[in-house]
């Protein structure tokens, strides 16, 4: 008698939907990411299967470590929209907000790190004087 893999559940008896283990799903199906290099997104429809598989690096205490990505259908998938004129000016303006220094105003060509709020010259700035 075969093992089956940890995640085979092709009827979705255990996990509710139907599972595969790591690089064994069926063709067709494809993840959100891969749908976007492909140049399609889902356009609405409901999750067809997943994926599952153990990851030790995502493991956190007093979690199994099981990471799991949906799968679309390929062939229900819809091209991506296209970009339009205003979505552009508005994640530029977004863009710009992001490398804007709060404490000396510059856009200072890099995103600012969330953890100093300000660009790192700003944020040497008070360890140099001291």
């Amino acid at each position: 008698m075969a093992v089956q893999p940890r995640f085979w559940d092709p009827r979705g008896e255990r996990f509710g939907t139907p599972t595969y283990p790591w690089n064994l799903a069926p063709l067709g199906l494809a993840t959100r990411r891969q749908l976007r290099e492909q140049g399609l997104r889902p356009g609405g429809q409901d999750v067809v299967a997943q994926v599952m598989w153990h990851s030790n690096r995502y493991r956190q205490p007093g979690t199994s470590g099981i990471r799991s990505a949906y799968l679309y259908d390929i062939d229900r998938a819809k091209p991506v929209r296209p970009m339009t004129p205003g979505r552009r000016a508005a994640l530029a303006k977004a863009m710009l907000a992001r490398r804007t220094c709060s404490a000396c105003r510059t856009d200072v060509g890099y995103v600012i790190p969330p953890s100093l709020g300000m660009c790192t010259t700003c944020a040497d700035t008070p360890r140099l004087a001291a």
